[in-house]
Formats: structure tokens, C-alpha cells, sequence
């Protein structure tokens, strides 16, 4: 078997075999096969795309490529949560936390690798028995194939095709030990996927292709096109879910009170997919039960206390989260140009001028200034006058400020008439 072989098989847009596939991933892994044909291969599925078997395939071999966590000691079942990513999505900072409270055991490996050595799997079961939930990135030997596929096709302009992006996220998922999945794939103008269409045919290969492997999988498809919550930025996002965790009650018809409205977005969409988490688990049979519950660990500090322990049993400082250390040195408001209703903040806008501040990186080299991002004061459908502060800019370096600011500026839209905001769960996928 070839490796050039595979690659003019896949370009005349026939059908790969399992085998083919193992052959070329094992041997990308091991040094055998070079980038330019991993590149070739990466193209030649871009434009001619996989049928869904190949795309089980192709993560079978992802997931084989290095270790898997066995996590069967844990008595609980394990339900994990993904999302494709956006601006202001910091969902699994509430998510892990409630959900472990409410009885799942939530094993959440991030995409961004920290190069964790020795004891590493270890650690993580140690730390999900004592507090019910880990957030870890990707270590240097669990699926290997994806840390490298994934660097090759983001300086190949391969990125955007569904059954690599299905592979790469079901790949780390079930080698983490996961038993279910939930997802949360976002659409818009600050998401990965811009329109509907494609958002939900990424759903339907992620549960079909799932399905297939023996994971149960479901996907909920959210907006995007405005930033979720008010805060954007690291350090703003965490204590903005901090605050949440510590202090929001819910009544009994499970209603977001006023002094938490601009994160009410943020609020709804974790307690939808915990609920489903719940439900998953066994732990709920309804979602009514299930909201019940994660009211009861929200308003009774249960995920706020567990989120503080998961911190300590990380090596991390508490303090950071009980005061308020990270400040940046200035602040720059952002003013209504004129009177009106908030009609729209576009979310890929505000996540540039949070990146021009430090929040985030303009390349993979960048570092990042956790102190830095923006911060809402108005939301979709609010009522503005003229000069009425609708962000605030925190930075330290006035390099590129006048950047964040005409990005601001030009992502807020006021319309003469009330708008309403759209709902933050469009679609939902269970099976296809």
C-alpha cells in the first residue's frame, strides 16, 4: 500500500477503505508519510468530501493513533459537552460545574493542547471522583493524529470541511472516556460556521458519525451572530460566570431576575444543555425534573463550591476568583451614536476588537492579555439614548485601542423600533 495511491484514490473521489485510511494515518503519525502528502490527502478531501462511513473510518483511526482514558472506575456516567466556539461562549465554566452537581461526572477536554506529562490520566480520574468534573486540555499522546492534522490544515486553508472537523471533535471526545455527548454548535457571524445549512449538516455528521462508533450524541444548534453574555475576554468571561455560580437565583418557573439580564442569553443556554446532560445520565427523565434540579445546585451554591474546589485540586489560586485581582489600567467606553433600540451587536466585530486589545491571539505565536476584552451594557432589544455607554474597552496598551473602537462602533446597529433578540437554541439533532 502506497500512500500516493490513497491520495489519487481520494482525488478521483472514490471511496476509502478503513484500512487505507489506518495505513495513512498510522504512518503520518509515525513519521512515514510527510506533510505534503498529509496536505494532499487533507485538499483532496476538502473538495471531494467523505461519505459517512469514511468519516467513522477516519475517526476510528484518529482515536487508535495514541492513548484512550479508560474512566470505567467511575461509577457515574460520563457525559462531556462540546462547542464549535464563539465570542463570549464560556458556557463550559457553568456547564461542568452545574452538571457535576447535579450527579454527572463530566470528563471536558479542551481543544488547545497544554503538553501535560506523566501521571496526567491519572490526575484526571483522581480529580473527577473527588469533585465530579475536570477541564483539561489535550495531552502529547492522546490522539496525536489530530494535534498534528490540526496544525497542517490551518496553513493549508483546510479547516472548513465537515468530515475533519467531525473526526478532529469526535476523536478527542470519545478517546477522553466520554460515554455521551452533548454539542453545541454555533451559527453566525462570530461562529466557525456562518449560516444554518452548514451548521446543521456539521450536527448531523457529528451525531451520525458518533452513533456509529457507539456514542450517543446529540447536537444543539445556537446562535451566534451576537456575543453570548456581556463579558468578552478571559478573565472578564470567568468572573462573569463566577458571578453567575455565586449569586443568581432562579424561581421556581426557573426565570432569570433582572440584575442577571445581560447574561440571561448565557444562563438559559447552559441550564439547556446541562438539562440534557441530566437527562442523558439518567439523573432526569423530563426536562422539567431536570431544570429543577440545576436550579436547586445553582441556588444553593452546590456548582459554585464544587467549581472552587475543581480549582484547588488543579493547583490553582482561589483567589483570583474570590477578589477581584486581574484588573486592566484603563477603560474606554463605548456611546450610542444616537436614540433608539439596540438592534444588533455583531459578535465577529466585538471578537476583533477584543483580540486588538490582547484578548485574543492574531496568531498562534500572540501572547494573550488575560485582563483585557469588553464588557456589555446593553443587549439586543434594549432601549438607548443618544451617549448611553453600551461597552466598556478594558485595556492596557494603547497600541491598537482606535482599532477596537471602530470595530465596536461599527458592530453596533440602532433601530428606530424594538427589536427581539432571537432565540438562542435554533435547531436540535438527536438522530439522522
Amino acid at each position: 500500500m502506497r500512500a500516493v495511491d490513497i491520495i489519487y484514490k481520494k482525488r478521483d473521489n472514490l471511496t476509502l477503505t478503513e484500512e487505507e485510511l489506518d495505513f495513512f494515518i498510522k504512518g503520518y503519525v509515525n513519521g512515514e508519510i510527510p506533510d505534503y502528502q498529509m496536505s494532499s490527502l487533507l485538499m483532496a478531501v476538502f473538495f471531494r468530501g467523505f461519505n459517512p462511513q469514511e468519516t467513522v473510518f477516519l475517526t476510528k483511526s484518529m482515536i487508535n493513533s495514541g492513548e484512550t482514558i479508560d474512566l470505567s472506575s467511575i461509577p457515574k456516567i460520563k457525559v462531556d459537552k462540546h462547542s464549535t466556539g464563539g465570542v463570549g461562549d464560556k458556557t463550559s465554566l457553568l456547564i461542568a460545574p452545574l452538571a457535576a452537581s447535579c450527579g454527572v461526572a463530566v470528563p471536558m477536554m479542551c481543544g488547545r493542547g497544554l503538553g501535560q506529562t506523566g501521571g496526567t490520566l491519572d490526575k484526571i480520574e483522581a480529580i473527577i471522583t473527588q469533585c465530579g468534573f475536570v477541564i483539561c486540555g489535550q495531552t502529547q499522546n492522546i490522539v496525536p493524529a489530530d494535534k498534528k492534522m490540526y496544525a497542517l490544515r490551518d496553513v493549508t486553508a483546510t479547516v472548513e470541511s465537515i468530515p475533519l472537523i467531525t473526526a478532529s471533535i469526535l476523536s478527542k471526545k470519545i478517546a477522553e472516556g466520554t460515554d455521551y455527548l452533548v454539542m453545541d454548535i454555533k451559527c453566525g457571524s462570530g461562529a466557525f460556521m456562518k449560516n444554518f445549512t452548514d451548521a446543521k449538516k456539521l450536527a448531523e455528521s457529528i451525531v451520525n458519525t458518533g452513533n456509529k462508533l457507539g456514542k450517543k450524541v446529540i447536537a444543539l444548534i445556537t446562535d451566534m451572530s451576537t456575543p453570548l453574555g456581556f463579558a468578552i475576554g478571559n478573565y472578564l468571561e470567568v468572573k462573569e460566570c463566577v458571578n453567575i455560580l455565586q449569586y443568581c437565583n432562579l424561581n421556581n418557573d426557573y426565570q432569570i431576575p433582572e440584575n442577571f439580564r445581560l447574561s440571561s442569553d448565557l444562563i438559559y443556554l447552559s441550564i439547556e444543555i446541562v438539562a440534557n446532560m441530566l437527562i442523558m445520565a439518567k439523573i432526569a427523565s423530563n426536562f422539567d425534573e431536570a431544570k429543577k434540579i440545576i436550579a436547586n445546585k445553582l441556588n444553593t451554591r452546590e456548582a459554585y463550591n464544587l467549581f472552587l474546589k475543581n480549582i484547588e485540586l488543579q493547583g490553582g489560586d482561589t483567589n483570583y476568583i474570590t477578589n477581584d485581582i486581574l484588573k486592566a489600567n484603563y477603560i474606554e467606553d463605548i456611546r450610542a451614536t444616537e436614540d433608539g433600540y439596540i438592534e444588533n451587536i455583531d459578535a465577529y466585530k466585538f471578537g476583533l476588537a477584543s483580540m486588538y486589545v490582547g484578548a485574543g491571539r492574531k496568531i498562534i505565536t500572540d501572547s494573550i492579555d488575560y485582563s483585557c476584552g469588553i464588557e456589555l451594557t446593553k443587549k439586543i432589544g434594549d432601549k438607548i439614548v443618544k451617549d448611553e455607554i453600551v461597552a466598556k474597552i478594558y485595556y492596557n496598551n494603547k497600541e491598537n485601542l482606535q482599532n477596537s473602537k471602530n470595530l465596536c462602533y461599527d458592530g453596533i446597529e440602532i433601530s428606530n423600533e424594538k427589536i427581539h433578540s432571537k432565540n438562542i437554541v435554533l435547531d436540535m439533532v438527536e438522530s439522522c
